[in-house]
């Protein structure tokens, strides 16, 4: 779980993983991130909790999506990346935060990836 200090406060609160998953999907979604969708994967995998996917409409778009989500997990919950793929490239970004893995994707290697049929058999939870 992350923590959560709150500006002016001396306590800390924390973030379930699926809160992390919706902070991150709504992150997203201020860079206009586009079919934004939260996978449960927990009944099918052990090392994640919650897929957050979206669409980016070009490389330019997906890095400026990562850089928010980023940007906004560090200062709102202190919460780094355990690892980060793709950013170069920036036609799919996966980023690793343990309970919550990112992915976020061009039009082009969404469509080519597939994840949300590779992983069809998982709820997919209300991102709001």
């Amino acid at each position: 779980m992350a923590t959560l200090r709150p500006p002016g406060k001396g306590t800390e609160a924390t973030l379930t993983s699926l809160e992390q998953a919706r902070r991150i999907a709504g992150l997203a979604q201020e860079k206009l991130a586009q079919d934004v969708v939260i996978l449960d994967m927990r009944p099918a995998c052990s090392y994640t909790d919650y897929f957050v996917v979206c669409t980016g409409q070009n490389p330019r778009q997906a890095a400026a999506i990562y850089d928010e989500v980023h940007r906004g997990l560090k200062h709102e919950v202190r919460l780094l990346p355990a690892s980060v793929d793709g950013q170069r490239e920036a036609s799919w970004i996966v980023a690793d935060y343990l309970d919550v893995v990112l992915h976020i994707f061009t039009p082009d290697a969404r469509a080519y990836y597939r994840l949300e049929d590779l992983w069809g058999d998982v709820p997919s939870v209300e991102v709001a």
